[in-house]
């Protein structure tokens, strides 16, 4: 099977090492890259990538890369990591692709298809040619409700949170701000987009209850945050609540309070550079009262849509050995104590 990975930014470039590190549990045949707009500084990106195997293509005529329209009918499932609608103004050149089994979008790319996280939605979307993967504050809230108060939600009264985001990815300076911004609510219940994201995703199968969200940029361009606080019908014990988490496969913990600390430590040791994990929570930092879990996690936006990335591709490509490849993914990638 041939994929093609639309994009080579930030999330581009991770998916395309871990796709690479992975053909063979995946089975992929090759990994093709489209730069949409190559620039000069992008040179040595692109022969670094092109130096580990990866078949770099372009719309532009250029002899040092392969032609898109020469390859396009080989690709059977494409991943695409455009940004600002650009998966979305995409997808009717995708539905034109006679050969094409499937395709994904990223967080900002809603209604591209059917929003997904690996481990909430899975059996809705096998066999779909079209998935949302969701934003990476989104995969934090679930796997915050979902730890806590059950797969199923079971033990839910309601839940509320507040981002704490950075303000743009490290190595760009457009949105970089000077001082804490507040963003605006867009429902006078539900608050900001994440909330609501969240209960889009949990309607896909058919899961509904109270969330609310609110929203905080700040200078840096390191890490996310978000403060939980969820009500639940039976509140666990301290050591629980430590269980819940080791549980959950793809949740980590940390004893650090210092989000730049955990940032470096995932360069230094992390596959890629990159942190896997749906959230970080700090374990010695939670509150618990009336029946309420509070805290503090940190969100690894770079990297913890990765694993749902490549589990959309597993069961939308009807994968025969799905669940059993994304075990042995997980398993080498997360790393649970940070």
């Amino acid at each position: 099977m041939n994929v093609l990975v639309n994009g080579i930014g930030n999330i581009g470039t991770t998916l395309i090492s871990v796709l690479q590190n992975y053909k063979k549990e995946l089975g992929i045949t090759e990994v093709y890259a489209l730069k949409n707009s190559p620039m000069p500084w992008h040179k040595e990106d692109l022969e670094y990538l092109s130096s580990n195997g990866i078949k770099i293509c372009t719309r532009n005529d250029n002899d040092s890369f392969l032609s898109l329209e020469k390859i396009i009918d080989k690709v059977d499932y494409i991943f695409d990591c455009t940004n600002n609608d650009g998966g979305l103004a995409n997808k009717k050149w995708y539905t034109e692709l006679q050969n094409l089994k499937g395709a994904s979008a990223q967080g900002s790319e809603k209604n591209f298809g059917i929003s997904f996280m690996s481990g909430i939605n899975n059996e809705v979307l096998k066999g779909t040619k079209f998935a949302h993967i969701v934003s990476c504050n989104t995969h934090s809230i679930a796997s915050l409700l979902t730890t806590f108060a059950g797969i199923d939600l079971e033990n839910m009264k309601w839940a509320d949170f507040v981002i704490v985001r950075r303000s743009e990815d490290l190595g760009n300076h457009q949105r970089l701000v000077s001082a804490n911004v507040v963003a605006r609510h867009l429902d006078d219940k539900l608050g900001t987009h994440h909330s609501i994201d969240v209960l889009d995703l949990f309607k896909t199968i058919g899961k509904s209850f109270r969330v609310s969200s609110s929203d905080i940029t700040t200078p840096s361009q390191l890490m996310h945050g978000v403060r939980f606080n969820i009500k639940l019908k039976n509140p666990p014990s301290s050591e629980e609540l430590d269980d819940m988490i080791s549980k959950n496969p793809l949740m980590s913990s940390s004893t650090k309070f210092d989000s730049n600390v955990i940032f470096e430590r995932g360069r230094r040791i992390s596959p890629q550079g990159r942190i896997y994990s749906h959230a970080i929570v700090i374990s010695n930092n939670i509150l618990q009262a009336d029946n309420r879990i509070m805290g503090w996690a940190f969100i690894p936006q770079e990297g913890n849509t990765i694993l749902s990335t490549i589990h959309a591709f597993l069961l939308q490509t009807n994968h025969a050995s799905e669940q059993i490849v994304m075990e042995t993914i997980i398993g080498e990638m997360i790393i649970k104590k940070w």
